[in-house]
């Protein structure tokens, strides 16, 4: 499986599109605005469709590009029914921010739940719900490929924030412990902002959220 990372859109949310040529299929990982452009390119390389497009969850650096996508390949779209609002009236975010974002509605073809596996690029993905950031984050486990595209509930060295509405610090720390941290070490975090990382590392070393609550 191949991992393209595509920091994409205004503050450069990453976008990641998971690719498998043998089989010519894709699936992409958030829709930060202007990723379109710069998937068609790779998807025409490789000779792959872009099947689905999974959304961590529904705060707009994720959703920007999420319906121009879905129109020009026809991609199923994946997400937690948690953020619905958001993904469904996007202009609530704007209305929070005090400015135009110039978002369109998202459509979401299937909402993922806690424990989902699906199947895609010849793999299993797992899903598991991790909220605390935002309502509906959700991460995509592939277990062969010990990888984990969590979206905006851990980065290396952080976490998400929990101050926009929605967002619970206590209830992020336990998702974390519970959802991420009880992952294989070795596992490689996929986050929405910045370097990767692995679960072991944030374990051992994360400054917001330990192994083990205090």
């Amino acid at each position: 499986m191949k991992i393209h990372v595509l920091p994409s859109g205004p503050i450069q949310t990453i976008g990641y599109l998971l690719m498998e040529p043998a089989l010519g299929e894709a699936i992409l990982v958030d829709a930060p605005g202007g990723i379109l452009a710069k998937i068609q390119p790779l998807l025409a390389q490789e000779g792959c469709t872009l099947k689905e497009l999974w959304l961590t969850h529904g705060h707009w650096d994720h959703t920007q590009a999420a319906a121009e996508v879905a129109r020009e390949t026809k991609a199923l779209i994946r997400a937690h029914a948690d953020d619905r609002v958001l993904f469904e009236t996007p202009e609530i975010m704007e209305e929070r921010m005090g400015r135009k974002l110039g978002i369109e509605p998202v459509k979401v073809d299937v909402w993922a739940e806690q424990g989902d596996i699906i199947q895609a690029l010849g793999r299993a993905f797992e899903v598991r719900h991790v909220p605390g950031h935002c309502p509906g984050n959700v991460l995509f486990y592939q277990a062969e490929t010990k990888s984990a595209f969590v979206g905006d509930a851990l980065f290396k060295a952080g976490v998400g924030r929990w101050d926009f509405p929605g967002g619970d610090f206590e209830l992020l720390a336990r998702s974390i412990r519970e959802q991420i941290y009880t992952l294989p070490d070795d596992t490689i975090v996929f986050p929405g902002h910045g370097p990767r990382t692995t679960v072991g590392a944030e374990k051992s070393g994360n400054p917001y959220v330990a192994a083990v609550a205090p």
